[in-house]
């Protein structure tokens, strides 16, 4: 599977396009629709997945949702636990905290999981925002510390990371160790 990140808008969102067999699912249209269009050119879009309802995060979702006419999959679509759309299978993972409709999407195969607002290189998602809720971060945290340490973090905002480099020097995973 081939990951092309687009870091687009004033907030600087990630927008990932993943591609396999010529065939594209779309992470976090965050805005630059025109921009997204080109980077994708005459590839097929299967469709756009999101992470978590902030405008960030879905500034272009309605242009690319008309133009492609293409499903949009989120907490609300896909089932928790392993889905299928076109080639990408994949494991649907709520992990609210930073909002309540936050989830997380692990590539078992290619060892790669997309957050959202979830966890960034040493930090976690702001919880003060509506929808957020430092209970549920707790949980969420937890959560992740059962998948393979191995697994490459692409996270809504900033660069990738590793769950291992996180759990080993991310404060916020100390931090609510210690409650």
């Amino acid at each position: 599977m081939k990951i092309t990140r687009l870091v687009v808008g004033s907030i600087e969102t990630n927008c990932y396009l993943l591609e396999k067999e010529n065939q594209v699912l779309i992470i976090d249209p965050g805005e630059e629709s025109k921009r997204i269009k080109k980077t994708i050119g005459d590839r097929k879009v299967v469709g756009i997945l999101i992470t978590h309802y902030h405008f960030d995060h879905i500034g272009a979702l309605k242009e690319l949702t008309n133009f492609y006419q293409v499903p949009v999959y989120d907490i609300h679509s896909l089932k928790e636990g392993i889905n299928q759309v076109a080639p990408f299978t994949f494991e649907m993972i709520p992990t609210p905290g930073h909002k309540e409709d936050l989830i997380s999407v692990y590539f078992k195969e290619e060892q790669v999981m997309f957050v959202g607002d979830f966890i960034f290189q040493g930090s976690i998602g702001r919880m003060d925002l509506p929808g957020g809720n430092s209970i549920d971060m707790k949980h969420s945290l937890e959560k992740l510390k059962q998948y393979p340490k191995e697994i490459t973090i692409y996270p809504g905002h900033g660069e990738k990371t590793t769950l291992q480099e996180e759990i080993l020097k991310n404060p916020y995973f100390f931090a609510f160790e210690q409650e």
